[in-house]
């Protein structure tokens, strides 16, 4: 069999914050500022193992009919980690990119995520990308908007409306689709995560909470992706003749 290589493009839903924190009698919010520290270390890790880009939930447009205090107290983290996460992930080279309804948001945090895209935008090492008040379906909705537009407008026919046309007018339009789909927290479920992007991605889910992730089981993540065969609608006869090495 031949084995896929080490994924280009890997997307996280980083699921179980909460759940952490409340196993140690500690607010959600604890949970939330635990699973920051674990999003550093698996940023610098996927770094080291060479996957170049990074797509991870932070924020879905589900999450605004949680709580108001923790909703709150989220935006505040939000805010106060912008700047030092900015500045480091700069350091190293990664870029950022913000994809989902960023309107919502207030002007100050709306400013904070400008300031991090153009300060982080000639980076080549790595690229990040943070899901903040995103939703798959919003996504697909919004992209078929703006193909209506153009072709209300003019600027393309009916005929040029085709897959590769509707993907460059979605969020991630401009990159690749993820190769490897990650879950933490023990949820079998996407939960409106990259519902276009995801339709040949392969799906590794974890019961770890997401404050537990850690290097080595992302480790263990690209190890299952690496055993796999992807095949994309073809036989694996078809798969193992395309390759160099005819195995």
């Amino acid at each position: 069999m031949q084995h896929t290589s080490i994924p280009a493009h890997v997307a996280i839903v980083m699921d179980g914050n909460g759940r952490w924190a409340q196993k140690r009698n500690r607010p959600r919010t604890f949970g939330h500022k635990a699973g920051l520290k674990a999003l550093r270390k698996i940023v610098e890790h996927a770094g080291k193992t060479g996957i170049g880009e990074l797509t991870v939930f932070a924020f879905s447009s589900e999450n605004w009919n949680r709580p108001k205090k923790e909703v709150s107290l989220l935006m505040d983290l939000f805010l106060r980690a912008l700047d030092r996460e900015t500045r480091e992930l700069h350091e190293n080279g990664v870029r950022i990119k913000f994809i989902g309804d960023l309107a919502a948001f207030t002007p100050e945090l709306q400013q904070k995520i400008a300031n991090a895209e153009a300060q982080t935008a000639e980076n080549r090492r790595m690229k990040l990308n943070v899901a903040a008040n995103y939703g798959g379906r919003w996504d697909i909705v919004n992209a078929a908007r703006k193909t209506a537009e153009a072709f209300a407008n003019g600027r393309i026919t009916l005929e040029q409306i085709d897959e590769p046309y509707f993907a460059s007018q979605a969020m991630l339009g401009d990159t690749s689709d993820p190769d490897l789909f990650i879950r933490t927290g023990g949820e079998m479920r996407i939960s409106n995560f990259l519902l276009w992007q995801s339709a040949y991605t392969e799906f590794f889910f974890t019961p770890v909470l997401w404050p537990d992730f850690s290097p080595e089981v992302l480790d263990e993540a690209l190890a299952t992706y690496c055993s796999r065969e992807r095949r994309f609608g073809l036989t694996g006869d078809q798969i193992r003749r395309r390759s160099p090495a005819g195995t």
